[in-house]
């Protein structure tokens, strides 16, 4: 026997339901009885106190033995607040009553503004400091974010202060959630009359703002990397402050190409300095051109792969720099003086010998044309069987 069967009685069920009946009940009465259904507030509140004693077994056998009373004096007339625990058991999480109460991990943040910012390769080797100007929203200084006079702003009685109208919808066994902004106070969950409105935000609460923020850019950043300024983003009198993210963009260079901390730049050199050596420059990426040197008797390949250490980008952590990939191509002449051409055999290696073949093949001697559209006809101009994929550089150690 139990002592008292209110909270049974709330719920229809008997005093030996069990937990899964409990629960069904629950279901079913709440949902009849919810706000947002049409429902009456106070009863459903009553309702989900009632299941929310008798579904802790602890709790049930004191209200069993003893009544209300009895919670009373073991300090268990209290509990969550029945719309959260409707929410739970709905699956509704804490995003089912608009602003989510006190349902969120944390305190709610406004929005982060981001921003992408292009950086040439220039200033990503030297680093650089620049001001970003930007607009975001500012508490009002007149009303300190109130958005009228001091006791203006009332509750909205149709969305109940929530910013949002939640419509539940049954299909079958499940039941789905239609979440739309209030139209009487356009989501914002309260309503001020127009005379008592604010004169400079117009009841807004918040006003643009015109804000620098000085974006410093260190060596060696790359494309995709982030600068956070923390609270700076859009303000709300019910908010904590978001943050400015701003994104790099690397540009693309002209000359040199990036990967990761190395560089990879080609060089064109004439016949003579691949052959006999000399020198050729290259303009870095600061206010130094770098001499570089072949010395006489290391002959260049065309299409040769050479490295300057310590001549690539500079690492963000250590100012390390890496490599500098250099790629040779050799520009040969377009004619050479045919009194030259014994000084030329005297100093280069012999002809490769013409190979032979037998007797019964006939020889004939053609020479050779410059190509244009009509005779090219389909045929391409790159050569056979050649790789085109640049060659693949070994990154430095950072």
């Amino acid at each position: 026997m139990v002592r008292e069967t209110k909270y049974y009685d709330l719920l229809e069920v008997s005093p030996n339901a069990s937990e899964s009946d409990l629960k069904k009940a629950y279901r079913k009465k709440a949902l009849r009885l919810h706000p947002d259904k049409g429902g009456d507030p106070e009863l459903f509140k009553e309702v989900t106190h009632a299941y929310e004693v008798l579904s802790d077994p602890d709790r049930r056998s004191i209200y069993d033995a003893r009544g209300e009373a009895g919670l009373s004096e073991q300090g268990g007339m209290g509990g969550m607040d029945p719309q959260d625990l409707f929410s739970q058991l709905f699956g509704g999480g804490g995003g089912f009553f608009g602003g989510g109460g006190g349902r969120s991990a944390g305190p709610r943040k406004t929005k982060d503004l981001v921003h992408r910012v292009h950086v040439t390769l220039e200033d990503l080797y030297k680093g650089k400091t620049t001001k970003l100007a930007l607009t975001r929203n500012a508490i009002c200084s007149k009303c300190k974010g109130k958005g009228g006079k001091d006791g203006a702003v009332r509750s909205c009685g149709n969305c109940g202060g929530r910013g949002v109208k939640v419509t539940l919808r049954q299909m079958g066994p499940m039941i789905q959630q239609i979440q739309s902004p209030c139209d009487e106070c356009t989501g914002t969950g309260e309503i001020i009359n127009p005379k008592d409105r604010c004169t400079n935000c117009k009841g807004k609460k918040v006003l643009p703002e015109k804000k620098y923020l000085e974006v410093h850019i260190d060596k060696g950043m790359k494309g995709g990397q982030t600068i956070q300024f923390r609270g700076e983003s859009d303000q709300s009198p019910n908010a904590e402050t978001g943050d400015v993210v701003i994104v790099i963009e690397e540009k693309p260079h002209d000359r040199f190409r990036r990967q990761e901390n190395d560089l990879i730049i080609e060089v064109e050199i004439d016949l003579l300095t691949a052959l006999a050596g000399g020198q050729f420059a290259i303009k870095h990426l600061d206010d130094r051109a770098l001499m570089v040197k072949i010395e006489p008797g290391d002959v260049v390949k065309h299409g040769e792969l050479k490295v300057i250490h310590g001549q690539g980008m500079p690492s963000q952590r250590h100012h390390e720099p890496g490599d500098l990939y250099v790629k040779l191509s050799v520009k040969f002449p377009d004619t050479i003086d045919a009194s030259a051409i014994p000084l030329l055999e005297r100093a280069l290696p012999p002809r490769a010998p013409v190979e032979t073949f037998d007797k019964n093949i006939i020889l004939e001697e053609v020479s050779l044309d410059e190509t244009d559209t009509r005779t090219r006809g389909g045929i391409h101009d790159e050569p056979m069987d050649e790789d085109h994929d640049e060659p693949r550089v070994q990154c430095a150690n950072q």
